[in-house]
């Protein structure tokens, strides 16, 4: 257990909201999953799915590998960092002063990736870890496109792979990054703050978790509501981009996470990004009538550089709508 300083915790502390008990729990193999998606995209950007197909082989050794990383000394983690972009990362968050409660490694999705920078920790050959990540998030990637392809469906749009192809894409610019939340005592019944609120830029974004509590929500009335832990469940955000590709109708979830006073925290999300050329826009099927566009178009790497400017809890859409566009 960590104990802070009075300042640090000031810094970092929250009021603890409730658990809320009403995300909705949606099983990929059930018939009207497609329409129960679509309803979960509008009205949270936010959802829970079971049977989802991701091997529960995947799950545990990657677990494993990542617990092993971040129970190293952190002289040895830090030869794998800093993240320029990719590598191990602690507390700083971005390069614009938040700051969390965390420690971090982010990856690159593309399997090829070299991770001889991890021998100091995994061996002079880290092929379990490299095999580990991989297996993982070919699976994840899987049923992030599964579930795309869903609320293509549910929105009656023709083209069924109108999103999904975008991380299928060899150039696609998807990310995975596993945290560490190390157990941290607050006083006076508040939480610190282990990453600061957001909406996440890409497209999709499916994280999964051991089995402490520490995730929270914003609902629409701007109230934080605390997720209960699920470790044999995926929890799917909404991300910028979909909001954007669906004029509005999906919104993007802002979500932050808080310590455990007593239990680390280790979760892992595949980010499915689109490629960095790839222009983002309202698609015109789902357009009504004389329903005007919400956004200028833009591609994935201008928002990605705007994106990389702001701080955590900025609103980033708001440069790219219409209104402040004209």
């Amino acid at each position: 257990m960590v104990v802070l300083s009075k300042q640090a915790i000031d810094h970092f502390s929250l009021i603890t909201p409730t658990f809320f008990p009403g995300v909705p729990l949606i099983d990929l193999s059930k018939p009207d999953s497609k329409n129960l998606l679509v309803k979960a995209c509008e009205e949270f950007g936010f959802f829970k799915v079971i049977n989802h197909g991701v091997p529960t082989e995947f799950i545990t050794n990657l677990e494993t590998e990542a617990i092993k990383f971040f129970s190293s000394p952190l002289s040895k983690k830090e030869k794998a960092g800093p993240p320029s972009p990719f590598g191990y990362g602690s507390k700083s968050i971005g390069q614009n002063g938040d700051i969390g409660w965390v420690e971090y490694l982010l990856l690159t999705t593309n399997p090829e990736f070299n991770y001889q920078r991890f021998a100091s920790i995994f061996g002079e050959n880290p092929e379990i870890f490299r095999s580990a990540v991989n297996e993982y998030v070919s699976a994840v990637k899987s049923m992030a496109c599964e579930i795309l392809g869903l609320l293509s469906d549910g929105l009656k749009i023709q083209q069924r792979n109108v999103f999904s192809k975008l991380l299928m894409d060899e150039q696609s610019d998807s990310v995975f990054r596993m945290n560490h939340y190390p157990p941290c005592q607050g006083v006076d019944g508040r939480d610190l703050i282990g990453f600061g609120e957001h909406t996440d830029p890409q497209i999709i974004s499916v994280l999964r978790s051991n089995n402490t509590s520490g995730l929270q929500i914003s609902l629409r009335d701007g109230h934080w509501i605390s997720v209960p832990p699920d470790q044999d469940s995926f929890f799917i955000n909404v991300g910028d981009s979909l909001q954007v590709m669906t004029n509005g109708r999906f919104k993007s979830v802002r979500h932050r996470v808080v310590t455990n006073s007593s239990k680390s925290r280790v979760s892992m999300i595949y980010f499915g990004g689109p490629p960095l050329s790839e222009k983002i826009a309202p698609l015109p099927s789902l357009m009504k009538g004389e329903e005007d566009s919400l956004y200028r178009e833009f591609t994935w790497f201008e928002y990605k550089r705007s994106a990389h400017k702001s701080r955590l809890a900025d609103n980033r859409l708001v440069l790219f709508e219409k209104i402040a566009a004209s």
